[in-house]
């Protein structure tokens, strides 16, 4: 199964992180926005899609940073998340689909519960080694 995820940095180095809501699989846990891409539909695509069902917010740009395979005791078959640095429209974020919403310093993300599948791209953000807004800034 393939899952897309958004990175959305504010200019204050911020980004966007959701809690699960408690009726939810993996309840309360943090999580990067996005979601389950569909059959015959681009990455891209499903992630535009989700960002419109998640937050009411259109998708302007967005470049892969990261992917990951991970297995869920649950689920049996392996799931693989791309993420992407994104940059969101101007407008009103209206959450969805969560209990509620944050924007995180990357060194404060540690503090979150995330889903397991988020840790290594979390340790990436949080010493650096990501900067999603410079990612999308080179991008041509």
């Amino acid at each position: 199964m393939l899952v897309v995820a958004a990175v959305i940095e504010r200019e204050d180095r911020r980004l966007l992180i959701g809690q699960r809501r408690a009726a939810d699989s993996s309840p309360l846990k943090w999580e990067f926005p996005g979601g389950k891409v569909r059959q015959d539909e681009e990455p891209e695509a499903a992630l535009a899609r989700e960002l419109r069902e998640e937050l009411g917010v259109t998708l302007r740009k967005c470049r892969e940073i990261a992917r990951v395979q991970h297995t869920y005791a649950e689920r049996p078959e392996p799931l693989e998340i791309r993420f992407f640095a994104v940059a969101i429209a101007e407008g009103e974020i209206i959450p969805r689909v969560f209990a509620q919403i944050a924007w995180a310093l990357p060194k404060e993300l540690g503090s979150y519960d995330f889903l397991a599948a988020n840790r290594a791209l979390i340790a990436n953000l949080a010493t650096g080694r990501i900067k999603p807004a410079e990612i999308l800034a080179a991008q041509a």
